[in-house]
């Protein structure tokens, strides 16, 4: 039962959670958030049924501010959704969207879209100094879990959310669709940072899931700078990124950022970070397994 939840979970998370929000599109978005509060159940439990890393499931001091930045970035993505007919009006050329369309066609269109320009922000947040600062608060985690994906300064997250949308205000994406991207978002964030020894096999090619992911929150400086896409591994194919390798197998005390162990926990002390002088130890040596 244990090998068959292994490989089962992320497709079955994926697809059936993101089909339901299909689905229940024509509901109350009061709907959605439900579905989002199962999605965050199911995510825990199968996490303490079956882990990937047990000491990654017991709170190291992190809950209450893990619950801030979650509460605090949705809160945001929630305003952002509410402007986003007006921004729509203003930006968008008329006929380029295809309305038309199935409704989980769209939706298709808007994760890839939205894919390529988070995921290239993503790439140019690890090259780019400022950028890096905003970012190193989602890279300070020293365990992964389901909750990771929304622990993010909310000024890095507004960047990220412009690279990714701003394409699609232009096509005119309908507040519809955009309301299940953002669901798509939270659902992909969870199985990405998730704490479950899932199996991925081929899929591991395509989707960009926490096998994959895990290896981009190394502490070892740049041997962390892999796997950057949100959804799909394609972008990291061009970039030359992508990475997985069956010989090391993350664990704890490989997570956070090497040059800064004394990174702050508190949440206040986080958003303060970027604009404060930080002082950078010398970075840990990359396992031997690791080397490319």
């Amino acid at each position: 039962m244990r090998l068959i939840l292994a490989w089962c979970y992320a497709p079955l998370f994926f697809a059936g959670f993101i089909g339901a929000a299909v689905w229940l599109a024509a509901a109350s978005a009061w709907w959605l958030l439900l579905l989002f509060l199962l999605a965050l159940a199911v995510s825990f439990a199968a996490e303490r049924a079956l882990p990937y890393e047990p000491d990654w499931n017991r709170p190291a001091g992190d809950r209450r501010r893990d619950l801030l930045h979650a509460s605090v970035n949705e809160a945001l993505n929630a305003l952002g959704l509410l402007a986003l007919p007006g921004l729509a009006a203003l930006l968008s050329v008329d006929g380029l969207w295809p309305r038309t369309w199935p409704l989980w066609q769209q939706l298709g269109l808007a994760v890839l879209v939205a894919d390529a320009g988070m995921s290239l922000m993503h790439y140019a947040s690890h090259r780019v100094r400022w950028l890096w600062r905003l970012h190193a608060v989602h890279h300070s985690v020293e365990r992964l879990y389901g909750f990771n994906g929304l622990m993010k300064h909310p000024l890095h997250q507004a960047l990220e959310a412009t690279a990714g949308l701003l394409p699609l205000l232009v096509l005119g994406i309908p507040a519809e669709v955009a309301v299940l991207l953002a669901f798509a978002i939270a659902i992909q964030l969870l199985l990405q940072h998730s704490n479950v020894d899932m199996r991925l096999g081929p899929l591991r090619h395509v989707f960009a899931w926490a096998p994959l992911h895990r290896f981009h929150h190394m502490k070892y400086g740049r041997a962390g700078d892999v796997n950057f896409g949100l959804f799909f591994t394609v972008w990291d194919w061009l970039l030359g990124t992508a990475f997985h390798t069956q010989d090391y197998r993350i664990g704890a005390g490989d997570l956070g950022i090497g040059s800064r162990p004394d990174f702050p926990r508190d949440y206040v002390a986080q958003l303060l970070d970027p604009f404060a002088n930080a002082h950078l130890a010398k970075e840990p040596a990359v396992p031997e397994a690791l080397r490319r």
